[in-house]
């Protein structure tokens, strides 16, 4: 039986190998700190963190997520280990919330291998708390229990480390929140919340696994939809990628019951259900004004149908459906995976008892248990793979209806609707900028969609760590493809704006691009010819730099039109490649200025270089590549989830070979932008 704990009260642990389920409602940092019998850490390696997430008997996540799943043997923790604190921090430096008194109470199960919770506790009573210590696991006469703590720290990760007596505490807090940044980094923004998604129940879906299966927690509350840590409100318009924004979300996917959790607050545990990994705001039925549903065969699901998910347009409901895809596969992967992990750990201590039994090493008694063992987790294995298998073939279904249906600036090169492609008279909701997939499900592709206008600029890396599997190990050939990529995703860009709305300049110092960026130059859609040379990169840098400087004094000045003539008001962006050729010390200055800046005001960068050549500027440019997001010309799985932190597998929107598609449509940019231009 669950034992729902206050704050202060102990449960004892009936086993060594645990797991602790953390569930918050935005992303957070879980960590975790090893103590002597007086709780004191005594170093920097007594701490396990995103930066440095094994130690002995204790390993938790690799970045900041909404969910978390910290594994804990405590046989296997040094004998000098009396005290394991869980931690929890809110990211720092972001644009998330700064304090927990902001967001849904976090909470946090304690659950043995085989998934039954033990202990369960809400951290209630935050206010400008940006850290906490929400559990401890301690050793008192020779036994483990654990103890809700709730301790909550306005200062921080830092102040709390120093409260344990951690002589490295500012340090190690300043090194655990730049593995986080780094980690943020390379997470695909979540797409904005609609504040009544918080009234709507999380449903209960079909477990991927039953109880012997081990993976999921008793009794999770339903967590407020992630916010992207991203979330911010621009001033160049009433609406910003990631950020609170007047296009509503999803509905739930499969029909649910229980009781809504009130707004800005989890719903209170209730035990007797596993975990539930499916997508929190879809629907089968899309909302008016509905498309029409096929009706469904007696005993099969509902044929799926494009745009079935809410919004005011087909467009967003598109939107809403293609990133409910994405949460759906990261959730319904959640489940497989630790499904398998739970069989394997349930195989390991079934063949550990067996082997540390005497009697069973004579005979084939011991080769019994381990057949049995193996098939036993076979068994585990192959249910988990059952569950998989159904739930990918929806998914499959549904993309094989969705792909044809989306809009230009949602489709793949490939797709007709660009064959019939106008110049629009409004800016899209988002922006196709590749495909996403897993391993155990490569069939489905996911588009990656990209809120417009950006929020953050776009790192082509033309290094050799491009490519997944070394395929691409030429130095030239990556460089060209990154320049390629940068191609196909500007000219998409100037094909969804309209006409005038948007602006391309392009730095190439050593004129190395002249044939992926003929295109661009041929059909005339770019602001100028490529700048070459140092001379012609200082110029271009010092016109963009001039115009973040400009629209940021007329904003706070409260005079957004009052700008000077001539000045280009259109969304900029600027193509660097080859970086750092060309560029000195106050143009990398510049640089950098634009990419902390510049989105704010509509001015982007879009960078094709290979960071190992910008080495000698060491940590200078760390903050830049952090700022942007880093893509690939070639397969690699180097993008996480908001929701779950798979590995996901990136795939460029690239132009088929030998198509005309992107003559075309640059050659009806390019006469759009005369005639706008008079």
């Amino acid at each position: 039986m669950t034992a729902e704990l206050t704050r202060g009260q102990n449960h004892p642990l009936p086993r060594t190998r645990l797991e602790i389920r953390v569930s918050a409602g935005t992303p957070i940092v879980a960590g975790a700190t090893l103590g002597d019998e007086k709780g004191t850490v005594h170093g920097v390696e007594w701490v396990a963190h995103p930066g440095t997430p094994t130690l002995p008997g204790l390993e938790v996540s690799r970045q900041a997520a909404a969910d978390h799943r910290l594994a804990v043997d405590l046989d296997a923790l040094p004998d000098t280990v009396h005290r394991v604190s869980v931690l929890l921090a809110l990211p720092a430096g972001g644009q998330g919330p700064v304090r927990f008194g902001a967001v849904a109470a976090p909470f946090v199960a304690v659950t043995d291998l085989d998934g039954d919770e033990v202990a369960s506790y809400t951290v209630t009573g935050l206010d400008r708390e940006s850290a906490v210590v929400a559990l401890e696991l301690y050793r008192r006469q020779g036994a483990w229990k654990v103890r809700a703590v709730g301790q909550g720290y306005a200062g921080g990760l830092a102040e709390l480390l120093t409260d344990q007596n951690l002589p490295q505490a500012h340090q190690l807090a300043g090194t655990i929140h730049e593995a986080v940044a780094r980690g943020l980094a390379r997470s695909v923004p979540a797409p904005p919340a609609h504040a009544a998604d918080a009234d709507r129940p999380r449903q209960t879906a079909a477990p991927a696994h039953g109880p012997d299966h081990g993976a999921a927690p008793q009794g999770t509350p339903g967590p407020v939809p992630p916010v992207s840590p991203y979330d911010t409100q621009s001033p160049t318009g009433p609406q910003t990628p990631g950020g609170p924004g007047q296009h509503g979300t999803q509905q739930p996917y499969r029909g649910g019951t229980g009781d809504p959790a009130p707004a800005g607050q989890a719903s209170t545990p209730t035990g007797g259900g596993p975990i539930d990994y499916s997508h929190p705001r879809r629907q089968n039925a899309a909302p008016p004004p509905p498309p029409a549903t096929p009706p469904a065969e007696p005993g099969r699901p509902t044929r799926p149908v494009a745009g079935d998910a809410t919004g005011w347009s087909m467009e967003e409901r598109l939107y809403n459906q293609v990133w409910g895809m994405f949460e759906d596969l990261s959730r319904t992967m959640a489940a497989y995976r630790s499904a398998v992990d739970f069989a394997d750990s349930r195989m390991e201590k079934e063949l550990d008892q067996a082997l540390s039994d005497p009697r069973s090493r004579i005979g084939g008694q011991g080769d019994a248990a381990r057949e049995a063992a193996r098939a036993r987790h076979d068994q585990l294995v192959s249910q988990a793979r059952e569950v998989l298998d159904r739930d990918v073939a929806q998914l499959l279904a549904e993309a094989e209806v969705v792909e044809p249906a989306l809009p230009a600036a949602f489709a793949r090169w490939d797709n007709p609707v660009w064959h019939a492609y106008r110049v629009p008279m409004e800016i899209p909701m988002a922006l196709r900028l590749g495909d996403l997939h897993l391993p155990e499900a490569d069939r489905v592709r996911i588009p990656l969609l990209m809120r417009l206008p950006l929020e953050r600029g776009l790192w082509i890396d033309s290094g050799r760590s491009a490519s997944l599997d070394g395929s691409v190990s030429d130095s030239h050939e990556t460089r060209r493809l990154g320049l390629e990529t940068a191609v196909a995703h500007a000219s998409r860009l100037l094909a969804v704006y309209p006409a005038g709305e948007f602006t391309v300049h392009v730095i190439d110092p050593a004129g190395s691009g002249a044939q992926p960026l003929a295109p661009l130059v041929r059909t005339g859609v770019l602001a100028a010819p490529p700048a070459l040379g140092a001379a012609g990169t200082a110029d271009v840098l010092a016109r963009l730099t001039q115009r973040v400087d400009l629209v940021q004094m007329a904003l706070r000045g409260g005079a957004p039109d009052a700008l000077p003539p001539g000045v280009d008001t259109s969304q900029q962006l600027l193509i660097v490649n080859d970086f750092p050729h060309g560029f000195d010390d106050r143009a990398v200055n510049q640089l950098r200025y634009l990419a902390d800046e510049g989105p704010a005001v509509g001015v982007h960068l879009m960078m094709v270089a290979d960071r190992e050549e910008s080495a000698g500027y060491g940590p200078l440019l760390d903050p830049l590549w952090r700022s942007l997001l880093r893509l690939t010309p070639v397969p690699d799985d180097h993008l996480a989830d908001p929701w779950v932190g798979h590995a996901w597998t990136y795939e460029p929107a690239l132009v088929p070979p030998g198509s005309q598609v992107l003559q075309q449509v640059l050659a009806q940019v390019a006469a759009a932008r005369r005639s706008w231009g008079g």
